[in-house]
């Protein structure tokens, strides 16, 4: 005889302070849940306020707000026969704490603050929050009055409880927890929990997802019983994608699960279990139960509510679900439905019309254009599928009440415009391949020359100052060269603001065009870019991608969107073409500009952020790397190179384009990378480099 109990998980787009919207959100999981039959719905991590509120959370408006909301939900119908839990910020004794609010109709059962905090790369948790350190206790939450006034309750319990309903246990863990070695979960199993509630904010980054669901698929698995965590949905408002796939584990095993990259709102995914599968299964874990039995106990909320139905005739009538499996995407893949659906979620909460785009014809703005498309190929199969919300949302935004487009290119002739901007030292082929790009996504497309204004800007220091700069070809310094180009590049920067403001009126549409930026990772770490260039931009969906990522992402695009003119953009070498030809051949590359490949950038990258590399343990790492590669001296100079450009560089990164975050080695200073932008000479550390040279290539002199 089965005790059958169905459960929800929630994905939601919540936006960060959009308390109007982020209500009308939770009510429809609510109601989603409630008709799909469920006893216990969970929502994802703080979806009340919204996760990013950052500095808002220490505002007392953000707590007043988010209990106005509570108020409304703890009226719900639904909330008879379902037991709801919603996350929120709360000050208890003057302190403020993570929150879930687990209640049932009018009546709070349990406030869970959460005991681990994320405070690492994105996180800044303990900059608003305090975790709970009061391991199994239990404390009184004195109600304010707005809640009170509806519950009857003076007070509700506060802390690392466990709900005791009739026929099962619950407990709870908050996003971090899971994370951390000592996890909530195996202490709140040894004591006899069957269902684990996660509330998750947990972004999307390049090849994370398995390692997501390889620890929630663990914590199930060793200890047994249900594992339901619900994750955020979108873009809340900042640099991260929250890419849902809310999951329910049963026994190790995946019984639902929810998709990643969604244009939808909502994603309520539902499972039905059954808790005597749990008991059989914990049952025969023997090193579990020795653990059980010398475990100490948890407070427990008695409630009087059974999430299985009485009727055990109806339960045996009701089907379990069978275990099913995930899907990886491969990196290229997430390259073009992650930051597709950021630029989504980003366009149409932003009240503007598109995006504009400098098009070179090179590998990283090609990216840019490609991803822009497949947002517009995910468009364009949601509203195949019927999806009313987001076509509503498409017509909105391009103030078309009866638009319906046949294909993705339509949609991108309505939200995307292109511009090459070429100079006299740009080449034919980078035209063709940009106007050819263009035109099979279907882009707005346009070929300007911006050489007027650049001979304008030169025409005035030249009056000034009576001095004509030149390019190093034709006998210039390299001040002069470097600032030639740089004239180009700025210009084009003020060239395509001024085209996104008054593109839609030439159109004789309404509103204005979002500036995309197109630096990719590897160039912000180098600095290989211009500041105030064209990789100032509003947004860059590439800036938290490697450039090694974006050529397979490019030839990904080739046979997955159909595009033939990408096949000449991943042969043609990389070059910011801001120099002149020679005999009409390229005199420039970037590899060789930089002074390293973009491989070693990526290299460097991920030993001076992820590994927390310094000049001289990089250098050591590096030795065994390139072992035969590259000698002892060689190594040398290729670290004090990079850290000599990054170190004069690093100023650019106070001003670099808020970018999709994809990749953890990113040096974005304003949220990732919280570095120094002056420094100093790294003469110490340079000289311990030389030491071990000098040492190394006497042993093999020796």
């Amino acid at each position: 005889m089965g005790r059958k109990v169905t459960l929800a998980v929630c994905g939601m787009g919540q936006w960060a302070l959009d308390f109007e919207g982020n209500y009308n959100r939770i009510v429809k999981s609510i109601q989603e849940s409630h008709r799909r039959g469920a006893a216990y719905r969970s929502g994802s991590e703080l979806e009340i306020c919204g996760y990013g509120c950052a500095d808002h959370f220490y505002e007392s408006d953000t707590i007043l707000h988010c209990f106005e909301v509570l108020a409304k939900l703890l009226e719900r119908e639904e909330s008879k026969t379902m037991i709801c839990d919603v996350g929120m910020p709360i000050l208890h004794k003057n302190v403020r704490y993570n929150c879930r609010v687990i209640f049932m109709y009018r009546n709070i059962l349990l406030i869970r603050p959460k005991m681990e905090l994320a405070n690492q790369h994105n996180y800044r948790e303990y900059r608003w929050f305090c975790p709970w350190v009061k391991h199994k206790v239990v404390e009184d939450f004195y109600l304010p009055r707005i809640i009170s006034s509806i519950t009857g309750q003076t007070s509700v319990p506060f802390g690392d409880g466990l709900l005791s309903t009739i026929d099962t246990c619950i407990g709870n863990e908050i996003c971090e927890e899971l994370w951390s070695p000592n996890s909530s979960h195996i202490s709140q199993s040894l004591d006899g929990c069957e269902i684990i509630v996660n509330a998750s904010g947990s972004h999307h980054q390049l090849r994370k997802l398995n390692k997501r669901m390889e620890l929630i698929i663990s914590a199930s698995a060793k200890c047994g019983g249900v594992y339901m965590f619900s994750n955020q949905i979108g873009c809340d408002g900042d640099r991260l994608y929250y890419d849902g796939s809310s999951v329910i584990v049963v026994n190790g095993e995946i019984v639902a699960l929810g998709p990643q990259f969604s244009l939808n709102e909502i994603e309520v995914v539902t499972a039905t279990v059954d808790l005597e599968d749990i008991r059989a299964y914990k049952a025969e874990i023997s090193s579990r139960n020795i653990q059980a039995t010398k475990s100490s106990p948890y407070p427990r909320v008695r409630v009087d509510f059974s999430l299985s139905a009485d009727d055990q005739h109806s339960a045996i009538a009701i089907p379990s679900v069978a275990p099913i499996r995930v899907r990886y995407h491969s990196p290229e893949e997430e390259i073009a439905l992650g930051p597709a659906c950021w630029l989504w979620d980003y366009l149409r909460r932003s009240s503007m019309s598109g995006f504009f785009l400098p098009l070179s014809g090179g590998v990283d703005s090609s990216s840019v254009a490609c991803i822009v498309f497949s947002m517009c190929v995910q468009v364009h199969k949601a509203i195949e599928n019927c999806n009313k919300h987001v076509l509503n949302e498409l017509r909105r935004i391009t103030n078309q009440p009866e638009f319906l487009p046949k294909n993705p290119q339509e949609i991108c002739q309505q939200l995307f415009t292109t511009c090459y901007m070429a100079t006299e030292n740009s080449s034919v082929e980078t035209r063709s391949r940009a106007s050819g790009l263009a035109k099979c996504i279907g882009s707005y497309h346009y070929n300007i020359n911006v050489d007027a204004v650049v001979n304008a800007c030169i025409m005035v220091f030249t009056s000034v100052t009576g001095f004509i700069p030149k390019f190093r070809v034709n006998g210039g310094t390299d001040r002069e060269n470097i600032a030639l180009q740089n004239v180009q590049a700025r210009t084009r920067m003020v060239m395509a603001y001024l085209f996104a403001h008054l593109s839609m009126w030439v159109r004789n549409k309404p509103g204005g065009l979002l500036v995309l930026g197109s630096a990719n990772v590897d160039e912000a770490l180098r600095g290989y870019f211009t500041k105030y260039d064209c990789s100032s931009a509003d947004l860059n969906p590439i800036g938290g991608i490697s450039k090694t990522d974006l050529r397979s992402f490019i030839r990904y695009a080739i046979d997955n969107f159909n595009i033939p003119p990408l096949k000449e953009v991943i042969e043609a070498p990389p070059t910011a073409e801001l120099e002149p030809l020679l005999e009409g051949e390229l005199v420039q590359t970037d590899e060789q500009d930089m002074g390293m490949t973009y491989d070693e950038l990526s290299i460097y990258g991920k030993l001076r952020k992820i590994a927390a590399c310094g000049p001289y343990s990089m250098f050591c790492k590096l030795l065994h790397m390139w072992e035969g590669l590259h000698s002892p001296s060689q190594v040398a100079a290729k670290v004090k190179h990079f850290f000599h450009s990054y170190g004069i560089n690093r100023h650019k990164m106070t001003t670099l384009t808020p970018s999709y975050h994809a990749e953890n080695y990113s040096p974005d200073d304003n949220r990732f990378d919280l570095r120094q932008f002056l420094y100093p000479r790294l003469t110490w550390q340079y000289r311990k480099i030389d030491e071990s040279v000098k040492i190394l290539e006497r042993s093999e002199r020796k």
